[in-house]
């Protein structure tokens, strides 16, 4: 099987581009609309046939430079899609904050999960000897304190997740370190 180029790179820059250009447009002319029949078709419809035309295009077909127009298309009609969220979400408001929180939320995430599976062996060798420090347990024993201090002083639903997730991922990073112990002294000879 042939390595693919990196398609999320592509994808999520025209996802940046598309937004950016229907942001710009609709801000220089906010009264040029296609309507027909009364009926105001937003760009949220173009993304939706760029989606499904990039996702189409994706599946079907097994060719380097196909893919990397299925994740452009793919992309730019999910920043058609994106620059309308506020006023799907609201009905009505097309500049409320709410699509700038979500396309930068969306953006963090995906540029983060980019990143994660591009270099996820040398993280994982990087998380493997923190868990063998000393370090990790400190790390682990003071994330654990914190978070249940939090979750002890309020009883706000966001911050107590929030808490609870926290505190689980610090007793993994303090039962790693205690398991690479055992494991160290196992393979000790005698």
């Amino acid at each position: 099987m042939q390595p693919k180029p990196n398609l999320s790179v592509f994808a999520l820059i025209s996802f940046i581009a598309s937004f950016l250009v229907a942001r710009t447009f609709t801000t220089f002319y906010p009264t040029v609309v296609f309507v027909n029949s009364g009926i105001h078709v937003h760009h949220f419809w173009y993304g939706i046939a760029l989606l499904a035309v990039g996702g189409w295009l994706g599946i079907s077909y097994n060719n380097e430079r196909i893919s990397r127009l299925a994740a452009i298309l793919f992309g730019a009609g999910g920043g058609l899609i994106g620059d309308e969220v506020g006023l799907l979400l609201t009905f009505e408001d097309y500049w409320t904050g709410i699509t700038y929180t979500f396309v930068l939320a969306f953006l963090a995430f995906a540029s983060t999960l980019i990143i994660i599976l591009r270099y996820q062996k040398a993280i994982w060798s990087e998380f493997a000897q923190f868990t063998r420090s000393n370090a990790s347990l400190y790390f682990g024993a003071f994330l654990a304190a914190v978070s249940i201090a939090f979750f002890m002083e309020t009883e706000e639903i966001l911050i107590n997740t929030i808490s609870v997730v926290m505190t689980i991922v610090a007793g993994i990073l303090i039962l790693a370190y205690f398991i690479q112990k055992i494991m160290r002294r196992q393979q000790k000879p005698v």
